[in-house]
């Protein structure tokens, strides 16, 4: 655990990837394998979940600190972590533990099943014996919450160095359903598992969005064009007579889309498929709202399996007839896809044929007779930019974030890269709202105000104007502009709720968004997607903010359709 903590202690404390990766490296090289494998767990999201809930956590570490639960509170609220205070706030050790990170880790999972006395008991003895930075460690990894700014990327670049293993078949090795508490790293890491190939997906190969005008990619005609559709990123893939469907997140929810199913029998064994979840409610694209009513559902009803339904966007092919063909270039696999999209076609038309004439399916099965939740995403072709770009103004009529630029002849690589794929979205929704409530932020804005709430004009049963909030932000304005801002927010606070402070209405700002749908959740009736701040229209007062009917009016399929109404 020493060694553990010492190395998020480094990482923590520089933005310098150089000396990160020496840090992993040299920590790879060092720990025992059991460690290892955990470490890797931890920084690729596969922690163990949260044996103690976070109120139960603040009031053990306020008793045992020896100070009332209010000013552990507001401790807490001007650290903003959690973790961090409770580790500052207990009694520094008097003595310390040699156990390993594993062992830790190990005693947690046990810890889950156990009382609230023995949990507290636990946490005392531990929290006496570790340091301050072991004890911060510690109690992340109790919380369930463990964040540092290291990327499964970096962490990957860091074991190849230590291990001479090639980046992207590590990369490939840490894909899949593994579990650090029922693998050697001998297994994980070192040797070849073909048990694990079957269910294995590939890593995901990501866009960069582009900054620059399209022509600097140079001839139109180099490249494959399609829309970037706003589903879920996944690989759907078939061995074996077995259906498993992966997230981009690394995540098996193959039960959550149970209509796919009906790809086995149909598409050939030794096919993995690249392509996006969308929701697809009476034959139509819907919008990601539709789809988060059945992200985390623990079961998916029959009635919602009706309600909204989902099919496969396929727009690449990773494997085929059990072979990768990630090497070949994207106009080959297309070539490759549309084929297999093409026999698929033809067995549910010759099905069709068949029954209108009463004779036999001619050997399509079962399954193949019915109307797959699969489509083709289409690419096209264009012989200027400027057609590019009156198809990306299209996009948000067909449900899509914007365009997709493949260079042609590009393989399909691992993480993100520069060069050959580029994402190029449409312009945010915008509109201009006020600002009506403040928290601090995280981090190093835990002594800030840098968290927003957002509100638009509506009329009130009695026909009289007033704020609604919709929306909340913390991202878009310079260190200089939270300085300003949390010094007016302090000195015009109405009313306190812990950490939440009401504000005078007063400041005005643009609020950009990607996607916007009606919402019966929240009390606006809307709900919009990754909103942000844009700007701080310090040239506007209060009365020159949007209404909220203005913001219904940019939900799809309204009468207005315009694309932001700040001026």
């Amino acid at each position: 655990m020493k060694r553990f903590a010492q190395l998020i202690k480094t990482l923590d404390s520089t933005n310098k990837t150089t000396v990160k990766v020496d840090a992993l490296t040299q920590y790879f090289l060092e720990a025992n394998d059991t460690d290892k494998v955990w470490t890797i767990a931890i920084l690729s999201h596969r922690r163990p979940p949260r044996p103690v809930n976070t109120t139960l956590l603040r009031e053990w570490a306020s008793e045992l600190s020896n100070i009332p639960l209010w000013l552990f509170e507001e401790s807490y609220h001007i650290v903003g972590d959690l973790a961090e205070t409770i580790a500052l706030v207990v009694p520094s050790a008097k003595s310390s533990t040699e156990k390993t990170l594993t062992q830790f880790l190990k005693e947690m999972i046990l810890l889950k099943r156990k009382s609230d006395h023995e949990k507290k008991a636990y946490l005392f003895e531990n929290w006496k014996v570790l340091d301050y930075y072991e004890r911060f460690v510690f109690t992340k990894l109790i919380t369930g919450g463990f964040r540092i700014g290291v990327s499964q990327k970096l962490m990957t670049r860091a074991l190849s160095m230590a291990t001479k293993i090639d980046e992207d078949i590590l990369a490939y090795k840490l894909m899949g359903n593994w579990d650090p508490d029922k693998i050697s790293f001998q297994q994980l890491i070192l040797e070849e598992n073909k048990t694990d190939y079957l269910s294995k997906p590939y890593p995901f190969y990501l866009a960069y969005a582009l900054e620059e005008v399209p022509e600097s990619l140079g001839d139109v005609n180099e490249w494959a064009i399609e829309h970037k559709w706003d589903g879920i990123r996944s690989q759907v893939i078939l061995r074996n007579d077995e259906l498993f469907v992966w997230s981009r997140g690394e995540e098996l929810v193959t039960d959550k889309y149970p209509e796919f199913e009906q790809f086995i029998g149909v598409i050939p064994n030794g096919t993995v498929i690249d392509g996006e979840i969308l929701p697809y409610p009476k034959g139509l694209i819907g919008t990601f709202n539709d789809l988060q009513k059945r992200i985390g559902r623990k079961t998916v009803s029959n009635s919602l399996l009706v309600k909204i339904p989902v099919i496969l966007k396929a727009y690449d092919l990773l494997e085929w007839k059990g072979k990768d063909i990630r090497e070949k270039p994207f106009s080959e696999r297309r070539q490759l896809l549309e084929a297999l999209f093409g026999t698929v076609a033809s067995a549910r038309f010759s099905h069709q044929k068949s029954k209108a004439t009463g004779q036999s399916g001619s050997g399509v099965t079962e399954r193949s007779r019915s109307d797959l939740p699969l489509q083709l995403s289409e690419t096209m072709q264009f012989t200027s930019w400027e057609q590019v770009a009156k198809e990306r103004e299209l996009s948000r009529e067909k449900h899509s974030e914007g365009l997709m630029l493949k260079r042609k002849d590009s393989p399909y690589l691992v993480g993100r890269k520069k060069g050959d794929w580029w994402k190029w979205k449409v312009d945010p929704l915008t509109i201009d709202a006020v600002l009506t409530y403040a928290m601090r932020g995280h981090g190093r804005r835990s002594n800030l105000f840098t968290d927003y709430t957002f509100a638009l004009w509506d009329e009130n049963e009695e026909g009289k104007r007033e704020l609604v909030t919709f929306a909340k932000a913390y991202s878009g304005l310079t260190d200089a502009e939270f300085r300003k801002l949390d010094a007016w927010i302090k000195k015009n606070t109405l009313e306190r709720f812990g950490p939440v402070r009401s504000v005078t209405p007063h400041h005005v700002f643009e609020i950009a968004f990607e996607g916007i749908a009606h919402s019966k959740r929240h009390k606006s009736g809307v709900a919009t997607r990754f909103p942000r701040m844009l700007r701080w229209r310090q040239d506007k007062s209060i009365h020159e903010a949007n209404s909220l009917e203005e913001l219904k009016n940019l939900i799809p399929n309204s009468e207005t359709r315009n694309e932001g109404i700040s001026q």
